[in-house]
């Protein structure tokens, strides 16, 4: 398994933006693609990114579209997450994860590869 340690979540205002990272060791990174998901308590965990194992494809939930933006780098072992532009409904536990199977259109998490969550809160 990949092991995943997500960063990078704190208090915004609205419209504020934060950086999120996720840093894998374990297995080959390179050889997955990457999601980003977020849950609030008593709501399933929703679907927010992924991203290629080369970078060369992304695909986003339309509520975010245009406003995060995701990205890797290979030679840090790492994912992030930019989120711009952010409302109080977005408030959450960010997870990262590495994909069971993604296609570019089609996104299946490896539900043993979650990491510990980073919390972000958005304040109106």
């Amino acid at each position: 398994q990949v092991q995943l340690v997500e960063s990078g979540g704190g208090l915004v205002q609205a419209g504020g933006s934060l950086r999120l990272s996720c840093a894998a060791s374990g297995r080959t990174f390179s050889n997955y693609a990457m999601g980003w998901f977020r849950q609030t308590p008593g709501k399933e965990r929703e679907f927010v990114a992924a991203i290629g194992w080369n970078g060369g494809s992304t695909n986003y939930v339309d509520s975010v579209k245009g406003r995060f933006t995701i990205s890797r780098d290979n030679a840090k072992n790492t994912v992030y997450l930019q989120m711009n532009s952010l409302k109080p409904e977005e408030t959450a536990v960010y997870y990262c994860n590495a994909a069971s199977y993604y296609s570019g259109s089609t996104y299946r998490p490896n539900h043993g590869s979650w990491g510990q969550g980073t919390q972000v809160t958005v304040s109106s």
